[in-house]
């Protein structure tokens, strides 16, 4: 493979010659070979494309960057949002906390690229455009890789995980209704209760779903905030004046998303706890999609030996040496989800306690993890419900069974004839294998004809 010779503050670099990184880039790609698969997600990047074109516009309109310069680095970082340089960004997110050398990697392929597409070569002492004087002018690593990050996790969650849960609830939503009239019995401790509707227990994961988005979605506007403009430490140091609030404009004209520059940008540089809030509630979401895909499996469990009140999608055969089995596959991936997010959630508390005076010095791992949990919550839940929630039919002749079959009906006499006659007759009617109306009427506390009129799932719901 054939070099060129890039330097930066500690002197010469070999380069391979047909990637437009530069020094910094390369010597952090050879000191942290720490998990090459755990690269730097293409979102970071692509977040720090909008900043950079963002920044370069603001720059321009403040005076301090020549037009053509500005259109220089926003072409090349069109080319970056359209996915056409991804070899050239091959840093893992095991670097330093600041996620300074990522930066680097930006700025020096955006102004190397430039070098190229203005038709001069790589590595001139009077280049056109420079990685730290022009690409990376009124920044530091410290407010672009928060920007970055914010940016890259309010996109992941506006345009994939909150569609796909909203989705997946609407779908819900709608067997909630068309199953209201289902009578089933009901489960507490995993045992025998009294009877409720099938559209009553799917409402509960309705509600459920309900409340993690609106708690997600209240996290936004603190994600919203951006960090650019605070530079070092958070006092603006190298910018001009209005540069916070215009580049924050900017970055929302260019993703279409409305961001604002941080009310505090100590706040921003030294602490992630928006990032911590709003994978809280990604975590929450979890938790009920856990419950919701584990209540979904364990109804439709048989389809003979289980209980199987539920029938579900037949997608794919479940045994490589049991012909004929079926298993609840979408039920297992969301929940294997669920529990990734959930182990995020801890990497990303440690991660945001990890401010020290003025820097949070976990950023890569916090944006890397956060933004695996947006997608896999999204992707998980858009799989679920085209795979499963969508398809999911009552077994009704499985579901009358049962019912008519539970001993805790016995509870609608309890206004009748007191708990503990009640209890006796359900505990009469287990041990002898017989139903509850046999037992009430042999033991004398009612009549038949009370029990039918009594005892009714119907009204107990």
């Amino acid at each position: 493979m054939k070099h060129r010779i890039e330097k930066d503050t500690l002197g010469e670099v070999a380069v391979p010659v047909d990637k437009y990184w530069g020094a910094q880039t390369e010597r952090s790609k050879t000191n942290f070979k720490i998990g090459p698969a755990a690269s730097m997600p293409a979102e970071i990047i692509m977040g720090f494309a909008y900043l950079k074109k963002a920044a370069a516009y603001t720059n321009c309109e403040l005076g301090i960057l020549a037009s053509e310069k500005r259109d220089a680095i926003a072409t090349v970082c069109d080319e970056i949002l359209k996915g056409e340089l991804v070899d050239h960004f091959p840093l893992v997110i095991w670097q330093t906390g600041s996620g300074t050398q990522s930066n680097m990697n930006v700025n020096e392929v955006v102004a190397n690229r430039a070098q190229i597409i203005k038709g001069l070569c790589i590595g001139e002492d009077d280049a056109f455009i420079k990685a730290n004087d022009d690409v990376n002018k009124s920044q530091s690593s410290n407010d672009t890789f928060p920007t970055a990050m914010h940016i890259a996790s309010y996109k992941m969650l506006i345009e994939v995980t909150i569609p796909a849960i909203e989705n997946l609830k609407n779908t819900l939503e709608s067997k909630a209704i068309a199953f209201k009239d289902v009578i089933k019995i009901g489960r507490t401790h995993l045992m025998d209760a009294t009877p409720l509707t099938l559209g009553q227990e799917i409402s509960g994961y309705v509600s459920q779903l309900n409340h993690g988005l609106k708690a997600l979605k209240n996290t936004l506007p603190h994600l919203s905030e951006i960090a650019l403009g605070g530079t070092a430490v958070g006092t603006g140091l190298n910018t001009p004046k209005g540069y916070d609030v215009l580049v924050a404009k900017y970055i929302s004209d260019f993703t279409g998303h409305r961001f604002t520059t941080a009310e505090n940008k100590f706040e921003a540089l030294a602490a992630h706890d928006a990032i911590v809030e709003s994978h809280g509630a990604l975590k929450q979401l979890a938790v009920s999609l856990n419950k919701i895909g584990n209540d979904i499996r364990m109804l439709a469990s048989g389809p003979r030996s289980g209980i199987g009140e539920l029938l579900l999608p037949e997608n794919e055969p479940g045994s490589s040496i049991m012909p004929g089995k079926v298993n609840p596959t979408q039920c297992e991936a969301l929940t294997m989800v669920c529990a990734q997010v959930m182990g995020n959630d801890v990497a990303i508390t440690v991660g945001g306690m990890q401010g020290q005076y003025e820097l949070n010095v976990f950023k890569p791992m916090l944006a890397y993890n956060f933004l695996q949990s947006a997608q896999l919550l999204g992707d998980a839940c858009a799989s679920f419900d085209e795979h499963c929630a969508q398809g999911i039919t009552p077994n009704y002749k499985r579901i009358n069974e049962l019912v008519s079959n539970s001993l805790m009906l016995v509870t609608a006499l309890n206004t009748k004839i007191g708990y503990y006659k009640a209890a006796e007759i359900a505990q009469t009617a287990h041990k002898n294998g017989t139903t509850l109306k046999e037992e009430a009427v042999r033991l004398g506390y009612v009549t038949a004809d009370d029990f039918d009129e009594w005892v009714k799932p119907e009204d107990m719901v």
